[in-house]
């Protein structure tokens, strides 16, 4: 039987943040529309724990992510702070003053052509200034919001050169409180950049920023029913850092007992040709590691650059795409994609592991900074089984890290949490002939979960590892990049994923080298940084907090190849 909805808040604090959301927005979104045409995969996830649903002044049903969002001037183009759902042309007429006025009216950016044909294919706005969406007639009682994805037309697939800012992807109908812009720094230009972590920080210890901010969270706490806490995707290589420091803080202070799980996020590459960046994002990813683990649940960096530290690192590399890493819109739709997956426990329907219990799992003894790793899309290749496939990885990690903490070889994993969803239900086992052996202890599995827990517990023997198996793919349907091999189908609509979130010792090795390369550093030479708001003393106790974070995976035992 299927359980209340434990309601989740997301906060995405940032413009890498707003990258990696709009894409996981989307892909939600395509999610309920799928939804809205089957019965077999509906009882999987809840779309209640990240939606909400409200109602415009005119009456018109709507179903909205729980959605907090902050970013910098000029980061919306065409897209209006308050949305379009709840826009009523005839409030604006509701002035009190009586005296003469004056309008200074700002022109807005006209929309991209791929985000001009998806409005025309999903609603229209009336001559009375209401949206009104096509609905689908699914007869489940799904808000009108929901939709159907049907093969899509060229016209419907971004060109990848018009895409400037997350806004022009987005096809997801935001509520008014969601979009929260910082007037005070510019997205773009030289001038007015939110660079440093002090200048985040500072930002919500104004009246100002830190009243919208609370007025936001009381508005969609209040209404909830069961709260079980809060997902931040939060940009570490600048200032946002900082806001997100005192973003969780604030959390845990007002929110006592809730989860707070942490995604920071990492754009990648960069070059050794702009050292004042490369310095700024080294300071930037320190500060927030260390204060945000302190205030969150657990705290998972995102990256598909390389590496956390100064020296460049490879990108991440996966067989079956073709992936640009240098393009933001490639890299976080792959981020947002370990997301989907990731997070499924406390987004079931049945039996869901809640965020707070996810976070105890992961986090015990100290160890607030977590690993992610993913194989995107799982490679079932056609007429093989689940075990077959898994067999074939042999003593291998199926999965690419996707942290920036380094390859896990040589280090020991204590605790994981591992998610495969896509597997066709009739090849999740072996299917063998009545008096034939089976090839392997897993082809001799009855069922899925069955198969995936024995593969875990065998390779990485007495591993605390917690697995779920869904049926369920990772919707990956246009504005989703097609930077897919020429082993797939580039009109692939849904593709299987295997995530994993893990608490390692590979966490010594790369929050100690963290610390080292800040300690070797002369903090006098980055005078600038320190002049936003961090004192000397910030940073020395930075270096030693992660040097004590570093230890808490100090293990030299039962070692993984």
């Amino acid at each position: 039987m299927a359980s209340a909805a434990r309601e989740v808040l997301t906060l995405q604090l940032g413009h890498f943040a707003g990258f990696v959301g709009a894409h996981w927005w989307n892909q939600q979104d395509a999610a309920l529309g799928r939804l809205a045409g089957t019965k077999e995969l509906s009882g999987e996830l809840c779309p209640d724990v990240l939606y909400r649903a409200g109602q415009t002044l005119h009456g018109q049903e709507t179903y909205t992510p729980r959605l907090i969002l902050m970013d910098l001037k000029g980061s919306l183009n065409s897209l209006k702070q308050e949305g379009g759902l709840y826009q009523d042309k005839h409030l604006d007429a509701a002035i009190a003053w009586q005296g003469k006025l004056t309008t200074h009216k700002e022109e807005l950016q006209a929309k991209n052509p791929f985000l001009q044909n998806l409005l025309s294919a999903e609603g229209v706005m009336s001559s009375d200034g209401v949206w009104r969406v096509h609905t689908f007639p699914n007869g489940k009682g799904l808000p009108p919001l929901t939709k159907a994805f049907l093969p899509t037309p060229k016209s419907l697939i971004p060109p990848e050169g018009s895409i400037k800012v997350w806004s022009d992807f987005l096809h997801v109908q935001l509520h008014p409180r969601s979009i929260c812009i910082i007037q005070k720094y510019n997205h773009d230009g030289e001038a007015g950049r939110l660079e440093g972590f002090g200048q985040g920080e500072s930002l919500l210890r104004e009246p100002t920023y830190l009243e919208e901010l609370e007025d936001r969270l009381h508005f969609y706490v209040e209404e909830c029913d069961y709260l079980q806490g809060f997902q931040i995707l939060c940009d570490l290589h600048d200032g946002f850092s900082g806001l997100g420091a005192k973003a969780t803080e604030l959390l845990q202070d007002e929110y006592a007992g809730r989860g707070i799980l942490t995604w920071g996020l990492l754009p990648g590459p960069y070059t050794l040709g702009e050292p004042q960046k490369n310095f700024y994002r080294l300071f930037n990813t320190a500060l927030g590691l260390v204060n945000m683990a302190a205030h969150s649940s657990f705290v998972c960096p995102l990256s598909l650059g390389g590496g956390l530290g100064l020296r460049p690192e490879p990108p991440v590399t996966f067989p079956h795409l073709r992936y640009d890493v240098t393009l933001p819109y490639h890299s976080s739709a792959l981020l947002a994609t370990v997301l989907d997956t990731i997070t499924v426990p406390y987004r079931l329907c049945s039996s869901p592991l809640s965020m707070v219990h996810l976070a105890d799992m992961l986090s015990f003894s100290g160890r607030k900074v977590v690993t992610a790793g993913a194989s995107i899309p799982f490679p079932v290749a056609p007429g093989h089984s689940l075990p077959d496939t898994l067999a074939q990885f042999g003593g291998t990690i199926p999965w690419t890290p996707v942290s920036a903490c380094g390859e896990p070889s040589g280090t020991r994993c204590f605790v994981q949490s591992v998610v495969l969803r896509g597997v066709d239900k009739t090849r999740q086992t072996s299917q063998f002939s009545p008096g034939t052996s089976p090839n392997s202890p897993l082809h001799a599995c009855t069922s899925g979960e069955e198969v995936l827990a024995q593969y875990l517990q065998q390779l990485q023997p007495g591993v605390l590892s917690s697995s779920q198996l869904l049926l369920s793919p990772c919707r990956v349907v246009p504005p989703y990049p097609r930077f897919f091999s020429s082993r797939l189908n580039q009109q692939v609509e849904t593709i299987p994923v295997l995530a994993t979130l893990c608490s390692s010792s590979l966490l010594h090795r790369a929050l100690g080298r963290l610390a080292g390369e800040l300690a070797n550093l002369d903090l006098r030479r980055w005078a600038s940084f320190l002049a936003a708001g961090v004192e000397q003393d910030d940073m020395e106790e930075t270096i030693q907090e992660l040097h004590n974070l570093a230890q808490c995976y100090q293990d030299g035992d039962s070692l993984i190849n």
